[in-house]
């Protein structure tokens, strides 16, 4: 093994609490997943947790406080902080049914007599380790799917609205049908042309202002991805339907409430992130992306190139692309990453197309070497 791969490993025996838990160490070369622990929280977060943690606070002020920088950050009218992006797309929707209508809230999930259904691309109906349908109707709403899999149309999204609708969904990812769908200013045009509101799930996504100046009004954040604050969901928007949301912690959003610490680290991550050297974190996850190609170049098995991030977000890939006369498929060969030590997780959604990808996005320093070394090591070349 070369010498800046074996001194990362050491490095990470000695000080990784990982092995204190009885916890498998772990490379995160996926990207920014929940089920990974989603990503590297920033030292500004870390360090507002702990200073607020031993302290009392009015959580009214902190919200508030909390609501003017969202809204610094995104230029919405208001923001709410909450447990995570999936909780805030249910509260969000809440909102649009019950307003700030304190017996409504209360009343949820029997929505008897409410606006109560929820429109949604079919080609936006995706699962995310949970099912977005099942997300919106834990509020009682129901789903109407617009359009087929692979294709919807204006007239389609117009004529689903009547007077049971609450709202309009629109997801942003990945995960969607990439392809025949309504973009979002038109989801907004037919929508507001009918008085209804509509919720952006950016979860995943760098923009914080582009999706409400093309027309939403209200977008959900992840607090804990691309931001690398503590677990949590952001809603940023109009300030009547951010009200309303909010006031969904007096409902079922009770068991979605985040502590102060939450609330704090979120704040700090806003700030750090209007803050950050984009073009030296993007130098940095141009440096790994050339090892793994330089270590990977000339096996004929192999072939990789660069991929940009299917939503726009400013970042590369590397995609893999594994032949059988490697001896692996990208199936068992991200299986012998992920079963190695430590274990070395890549983005593995599309191994049934023969490949996978490779993410810089969340690699500590002298991880890069490792991940290049496994897999040179497993495909034959150890030099």
């Amino acid at each position: 093994m070369r010498p800046d791969a074996q001194a990362a490993l050491a490095a990470m025996a000695q000080t990784d609490i990982r092995t204190t838990l009885g916890l498998r160490p772990l490379i995160n070369v996926s990207g920014t997943m929940t089920v990974l622990g989603a990503s590297i929280m920033v030292p500004q977060a870390i360090a507002a947790m702990a200073a607020i943690a031993s302290e009392f606070v009015d959580m009214a002020e902190l919200h508030q406080r909390a609501s003017d920088g969202v809204a610094q950050a995104t230029g919405a009218q208001a923001g709410f902080i909450t447990a995570s992006c999936a909780s805030a797309i249910t509260l969000s929707v809440a909102a649009t049914i019950t307003g700030e209508r304190r017996l409504a809230i209360e009343r949820l999930p029997d929505v008897r007599g409410l606006r109560n259904e929820v429109l949604v691309q079919t080609g936006h109906l995706v699962g995310y380790g949970a099912s977005l349908q099942q997300t919106i109707e834990m509020t009682g709403a129901r789903v109407v799917p617009v359009g087929t899999v692979s294709m919807a149309q204006p007239y389609q999204l117009d004529e689903a609205i009547h007077e049971h609708t609450a709202c309009a969904v629109f997801v942003v990812s990945h995960m969607t049908v990439q392809y025949a769908m309504l973009a979002l200013e038109q989801v907004c045009a037919i929508c507001h042309a009918r008085g209804i509101p509509v919720i952006v799930d950016a979860a995943s996504e760098y923009d914080l202002r582009g999706f409400l100046a093309r027309g939403a009004d209200i977008v959900v954040y992840s607090g804990h991805k691309f931001l690398g604050g503590p677990t949590s969901g952001i809603v940023a928007g109009r300030a009547d339907l951010v009200r309303a949301a909010r006031a969904q912690n007096h409902g079922i959003g009770r068991g979605m409430k985040v502590g102060k610490e939450t609330i704090a680290g979120v704040m700090a991550a806003l700030q750090a992130w209007e803050l950050r050297d984009a073009a030296a974190i993007r130098a940095r996850e141009d440096a790994a992306l050339a090892l793994w190609q330089t270590h990977l170049q000339g096996l004929v098995a192999v072939q990789c190139l660069r991929v940009d991030d299917p939503t726009g977000n400013p970042l590369q890939r590397l995609r893999v692309h594994v032949h059988p006369a490697s001896g692996w498929n990208a199936r068992s060969l991200a299986d012998a990453l992920a079963q190695g030590e430590p274990s070395i997780r890549v983005r593995d959604y599309q191994t049934d197309l023969g490949y996978f990808d490779l993410d810089p996005c969340n690699l500590h320093d002298g991880e890069a070497p490792v991940v290049a070394h496994r897999l040179g090591a497993l495909l034959g070349k150890t030099g």
